[in-house]
């Protein structure tokens, strides 16, 4: 088991334990345990047992605890709870806006035990009944709730992109001959994807037989064939001739409104086996599957001009380490930010008032610069660089983090949201802005504050944010993080008019983090992102001349 695996065990017990109304002080123990472990660059699985007692937060019933957990037994204690608790309030936990405490409330005062169940609740009106609730969070669980349901069955790219290359890879194994390709919103690299689609072509007689002998289970009765793995996701497999391979994938990767436009000048003939042939036949350049969620015409246009590239990052802006909440040290991340043939990183740890991350102080800012001196020191000159950055908090005035004599210490700066994020549009538009005519702001962080799946975006007038960073030569950040790709996709072609560069950041927490940023560069892709207006395409040089004229 990973630190993270082992971190969210121990949360789901306190959580219980709490539910369930046991020793308080044991309650505490056990998530102090897990943060500590969450955010550790030691790996627990390589420690024995004595080093596994000297971590941070673990005592003696924790750490024989986790050493079973690592030995692949399970956990006696949580079972135990999770035997007397419905599955149901198991998931209510889940929910944002309610605590442990809150779900015992719904549990054993309105006898609700699922998440449908206390939804009907909040369109009854009746969790105003039970104390320390309201109408107020009656809402913001309302709110929660409806988020879910209508996000369910859907996975982030990322998660996506993993199970689908699984399947490939079986799929290969088995029929080396048989072409097979992704389709729908997979191949189109969404920010979320419903379901995992796949064109074959090739595939032998037996194909279906052999997969039912491997684990799978398959209904041929449907089209799509639906395939169930074991333990996994639901694929969706359609079968074409090979000399209708590229109609039947521009068909299948869609969207519908895209093909139709495409299609309807003349109808196409059999016997095109690549998309490629389809576009020529049809006079009309060759559009990428990520590009076809736009317009067609709009399509067409950012088809036109080269396109970014991950081949293009020169540096990895907005990343984290153990100066605050990140899990590896900053000269770790440095090194591997270098082993990835980058030629300069910026740390940017949360600021003072992030208190729940590790915010730091201005002295511990000032002692963190110190080390990035001495580390810069062993790096060749122009090859490559640490530079200082923070995310500094935008404060619910729309200032940010630190004095200013404490800000002008910082080769650049990434000013984001980090609390109070029920906003109005209005509020929200004003409280960005603000944050972004400061002379300290060099990018604007993950502008939305968006969770795929998890968290709804706050409301935002996008062209004045956007119309605010171009008059103050403010770079907007494409958080790569797979839960945020924020900004959108959808606004890089405005961001570009108007002259605004974007960062295309991972927002990395460990080192293995760093490789996020291919996420977000298949997002910027999306957006029709041009090599011009990427900031972390600079050379060394050019950032660092850009920097001293933002300066």
């Amino acid at each position: 088991m990973s630190n993270k695996e082992l971190a969210r065990h121990l949360r789901l017990l306190s959580a219980l334990m709490e539910l369930h109304e046991e020793n308080p002080f044991k309650i505490k123990s056990v998530q102090n345990a897990a943060f500590q472990i969450d955010r550790s660059q030691v790996a627990l699985h390589e420690l024995d047992e004595a080093g596994i007692l000297a971590m941070p937060g673990v005592g003696k019933s924790i750490a024989t605890k986790l050493i079973q957990l690592l030995a692949g037994n399970t956990d006696p204690e949580l079972d135990a709870l999770l035997q007397k608790t419905p599955v149901g309030v198991v998931e209510m936990l889940g929910i944002k806006g309610i605590g442990p405490k809150k779900v015992a409330q719904l549990w054993k005062e309105l006898e609700i035990e699922s998440p449908g169940e206390l939804l009907y609740a909040c369109n009854e009106n009746r969790l105003v009944e039970l104390k320390g609730f309201g109408v107020k969070t009656q809402e913001l669980i309302k709110s929660a709730l409806e988020f879910r349901f209508s996000n369910s069955g859907k996975m982030l790219f990322a998660d996506a992109d993993y199970q689908a290359s699984l399947f490939e890879d079986h799929l290969r194994t088995y029929f080396p001959k048989a072409r097979i390709e992704r389709t729908g919103a997979l191949r189109r690299e969404e920010n979320v994807v419903d379901r995992l689609s796949f064109l074959a072509a090739s595939l032998p007689h037996e194909w279906k037989q052999t997969l039912a002998e491997s684990g799978f289970s398959i209904n041929t009765e449907s089209m799509p064939i639906v395939v169930n793995s074991t333990e996994g996701p639901v694929y969706y497999l359609y079968e074409c001739a090979e000399e209708n391979w590229g109609v039947e994938q521009i068909k299948h990767t869609g969207p519908d409104e895209f093909v139709e436009t495409l299609m309807a000048s003349s109808n196409v003939s059999s016997g095109t086996t690549s998309e490629e042939a389809v576009f020529a036949s049809l006079n009309q350049p060759f559009v990428i599957p990520a590009l076809r969620n736009w317009p067609f015409e709009k399509a067409l246009e950012l088809s036109a001009k080269p396109l970014a590239q991950l081949s293009d990052i020169r540096g990895i802006l907005h990343n984290h380490s153990t100066w605050s909440d990140g899990a590896d040290t900053l000269k770790t991340m440095a090194d591997a930010c270098k082993a990835m043939g980058m030629a300069y990183f910026g740390i940017c740890d949360h600021s003072k008032s992030a208190f729940y991350a590790g915010g730091l102080s201005a002295e511990r800012v000032l002692a963190q610069h110190k080390e990035i001196d001495e580390l810069n020191k062993a790096y060749p000159v122009d090859e490559f660089r640490i530079f200082k950055g923070i995310e500094s908090d935008i404060l619910n005035d729309g200032s940010l983090d630190y004095r200013t004599e404490i800000l002008e210490q910082f080769d650049f700066i990434v000013a984001s949201v980090h609390s109070v994020l029920r906003m109005d549009e209005q509020r929200a538009t004003s409280r960005l802005i603000k944050a972004i005519e400061n002379p300290h702001t060099t990018i604007l962080g993950h502008p939305s504050g968006r969770l795929l799946l998890s968290r709804a975006a706050y409301p935002l007038d996008y062209p004045k944010i956007i119309d605010a960073c171009a008059a103050n030569k403010v770079a907007i950040e494409l958080n790569a993080n797979p839960y945020r790709l924020d900004i959108d996709w959808q606004w890089i072609p405005l961001c570009m008019e108007k002259g605004v560069m974007i960062s295309v950041n991972p927002d990395a927490h460990r080192k293995e983090g760093l490789a996020d940023i291919a996420f977000g560069m298949k997002a910027a892709r999306k957006g029709g992102l041009r090599p011009d207006f990427l900031l972390n395409g600079l050379e060394i040089k050019d950032f660092t001349k850009y920097l001293q004229l933002k300066k």
